[in-house]
């Protein structure tokens, strides 16, 4: 068979087939779930994305080896950062990584670590940048979304070549919220927002929120939160 016969088939079966779903209490390896129509269902999730911003200016207005540099520095913080809070990282996409957390404490956890990355950004990957690269004034800048909601993960690919797709609200919102305005690093939903801890909403000495409330234009007007704040750690 053709390659044209080959994809008309295995649409076809994709569409006709029907999907076998279990229910996950951990994140899956792309080998645990089959290539068919075979998901896993987590009643909640929380999905965190986190993106370099303006990585298209970054790479045209620097050398090729301080943008890797700048690229690996970021994300490696935000990799340590994630796994230290119980994160599952799912996947990484150029400049930017994401990961799943479950739990109790799944999307009080997403928050502190989103806070964290800022705490890595402005007292490590900067302060490191501007000792090597004095004559620079280049500074990293990011944005990480979260969202929590049901969702479901399958796999995708072909045989030598595949990975997990998160299907559902949070994965979606959480990625396009990086879109949103850099003064503010970190913004979370309404659904996030709620399912917070007092320890995850308020920070400083006397105690105030660490979240501002925003209207998401781009999504309806939706409610959002956005934070200025760092999570400083040893």
């Amino acid at each position: 068979m053709g390659l044209l016969a080959d994809l008309n088939t295995e649409v076809k079966d994709i569409f006709a087939g029907v999907w076998e779903v279990t229910t996950g209490q951990v994140v899956p390896d792309p080998e645990h779930l089959k290539l068919t129509n075979n998901a896993r269902h987590f009643s909640r999730a929380t999905v965190l994305y986190a993106d370099l911003s303006g990585s298209t200016n970054l790479v045209n207005s620097q050398p090729w080896s301080r943008a890797g540099e700048i690229f690996k520095s970021y994300l490696a913080c935000a990799a340590r950062i994630i796994r230290s809070l119980d994160g599952q990282i799912t996947s990484y996409d150029g400049d930017r990584v994401m990961a799943v957390f479950l739990g109790d404490t799944q999307t009080s956890n997403a928050a502190k670590c989103a806070l964290q990355i800022n705490w890595a950004v402005l007292n490590i990957v900067n302060p490191a940048l501007k000792r090597q690269y004095s004559d620079s004034d280049y500074a990293v800048k990011q944005v990480v979304g979260i969202d929590t909601s049901e969702i479901r993960a399958a796999r995708i690919g072909i045989r030598g070549g595949n990975d997990l797709v998160w299907i559902g609200r949070a994965a979606n919102y959480a990625a396009k919220l990086t879109e949103c305005r850099n003064d503010y690093p970190t913004w979370i939903t309404q659904e996030a927002y709620d399912k917070l801890a007092d320890w995850a909403k308020t920070g400083g000495n006397p105690k105030q929120s660490m979240w501002t409330e925003f209207k998401w234009t781009a999504m309806n007007n939706i409610k959002v939160y956005g934070s200025t704040w760092h999570w400083s750690f040893e």
